[in-house]
């Protein structure tokens, strides 16, 4: 299918394009909590016997609407109840805070990450890497994922959730599926209908930047839609630097990277949502954000990219 001591670190992956260098000092930044949700899938955001505010999402509120400011105290529920945690990680912090900055220059979209992954246990999942951040993006084309962010690709089937056994499903979309019940959708439609899903822009683009401290950052991008995968060649890149136990981390990819990506422009409203797996965490047990959004030079965003 066509789809493709503190140590001090500036690494940059190799790149056919030249980027401009951004003044972060004189960019305003978006402090957001990502916290630990456990095996919280859609499906039981969905359920009103299991997730309190369900009927009033299905009427229409989003998630920030309601649980907006109560990051931080819902991931140190979350990291420890037996109900919807059923192989904790002993130790694990709730959450995790950073600041988020956007920014372009002629040709390019820059997005900065900051973070303190602070105490980790080691999960021993990731033998590779110990951190790794990602932002996800929607254009408007996925209600779900401005809905709810990172959970529009979050299912109780995929792998290390309730109803996964030992598959390994990846992240997807409902729209991928024959038909959803609460345990999922084990069943995908037909590869012509997926790619002409897939040629709409029916999918979610994600950024992931793969993090060792005095180590070369490893940039890699990819869609999601009946399944999550990774591009063979990214066009994303960026640098990461870390010192005295804090990660900033920059992408940089191009307003417009071509077919199977997102395009970014003036008036467009895109839903982003954030992820951090810490301590060699995978998988699931990573911690993510409410739904965020980001504007281009003008309107109304958490996120402003101005003109560099």
């Amino acid at each position: 299918m066509l789809r493709a001591t503190a140590i001090l670190l500036a690494a940059m992956a190799s790149a056919s394009w030249p980027a401009a260098a951004v003044d972060w000092t004189k960019v305003p930044g978006k402090n957001i909590t990502l916290f630990y949700p456990a095996q919280m899938s859609w499906e039981l955001i969905l359920t009103q016997g299991e997730h309190s505010g369900a009927d009033k999402f299905r009427g229409g509120k989003n998630c920030r609407e309601c649980h907006e400011g109560e990051e931080e105290a819902s991931g140190k529920l979350l990291v420890a109840d037996k109900k919807l945690e059923h192989a904790p990680i002993a130790g694990k912090p709730g959450s995790i805070k950073a600041t988020v900055k956007a920014a372009h220059d002629a040709d390019n979209l820059h997005m900065r990450i900051e973070f303190n992954p602070g105490s980790q246990p080691d999960a021993g999942m990731d033998k590779d890497f110990a951190t790794k951040v990602a932002v996800m993006f929607d254009d408007g084309k996925v209600a779900e994922a401005t809905r709810g962010g990172c959970w529009g690709a979050c299912h109780d089937d995929s792998a290390r959730m309730a109803s996964a056994g030992t598959a390994e499903t990846t992240k997807y979309l409902t729209r991928s599926r024959v038909k959803m019940a609460r345990t999922g959708g084990p069943d995908i439609k037909p590869a012509d209908e997926i790619q002409k899903m897939h040629d709409g822009g029916q999918f979610l683009e994600y950024w992931q930047a793969k993090l060792n401290p005095g180590a070369a950052p490893v940039f890699v991008d990819g869609t999601v839609l009946e399944k999550r995968q990774e591009n063979a060649s990214a066009a994303v890149n960026g640098t990461a630097t870390f010192e005295n136990g804090v990660w900033a981390v920059e992408f940089v990819r191009k307003l417009n990277a071509g077919v199977g990506h997102k395009t970014f422009a003036p008036g467009q409203t895109y839903t982003l949502g954030f992820s951090l797996h810490a301590g060699h965490a995978a998988k699931r047990y990573h911690y993510v954000s409410l739904e965020k959004t980001l504007v281009i030079d003008q309107g109304s965003g958490d996120l402003i990219a101005r003109a560099n």
